[in-house]
């Protein structure tokens, strides 16, 4: 069975890459891959996105919202969690982190804000979920904003990470999909393998995860 050339179809308001296989010239039948799924299966997509944008524009409402103060919720797609959405919200929520439990370091040798996001920096760096590329784009006081490039179409997701004023030593993040409709639990993953790291370092979920 032989490979031609990739053709394209539409789904979720964007243009997504499908493996057509030809048995003869009478007989074609087109296989519907997943985004996700063609950058595991064929390197050769990858002059695809060469031709093709599958980077997506940056959204404009990223960074810490004023009223209420904290990060953006997340759209009605299934490729988002952020800790600002609902508890209810099983889809997209996803609870904050503590880089000072009570339970650990938080009662015995408390870091200060600046150690922490020392340590959320190290972690970032270090950890490639998915072998995506991290390229932190933004850095304040107070959040961190860092690009998730995937390795061969180029695709990219936002993930913000808030360290809210006040006492208490919580960590607000948001990871979402610039792009499609479904991540196959991509940005979920990510953010529970920089947590796992974190927690090496003495941080911890503020609830289960």
């Amino acid at each position: 069975m032989a490979i031609s050339s990739p053709s394209y179809y539409y789904k979720s308001n964007m243009f997504l890459p499908t493996i057509v296989s030809q048995q003869n010239s009478h007989d074609t039948n087109s296989t519907h891959l997943g985004r996700r799924e063609i950058i595991l299966r064929s390197s050769e997509i990858a002059l695809v996105g060469a031709i093709f944008q599958f980077s997506g524009t940056k959204p404009d409402y990223l960074g810490v919202q004023k009223n209420p103060p904290g990060l953006a919720l997340c759209p009605a797609t299934k490729n988002c969690i952020s800790t600002s959405e609902n508890m209810s919200d099983y889809t997209h929520y996803a609870p904050p982190w503590n880089y000072n439990p009570e339970d650990g370091r938080g009662s015995k040798k408390p870091v200060s804000k600046e150690v922490a996001m020392e340590e959320l920096l190290q972690v970032i760096k270090s950890t490639k979920p998915d072998k995506f590329t991290p390229r932190i784009m933004e850095k304040k006081d107070d959040y961190i904003r860092v690009e998730y490039e995937s390795p061969i179409l180029g695709f990219v997701d936002d993930v913000e990470f808030w360290f809210p004023p006040g006492k208490k030593s919580v960590v607000q993040y948001r990871s979402a999909s610039r792009l499609g409709n479904s991540d196959f639990d991509v940005n979920r993953k990510r953010i529970k393998a920089l947590r796992l790291e974190l927690e090496k370092k003495g941080w911890s979920s503020e609830d289960s995860f």
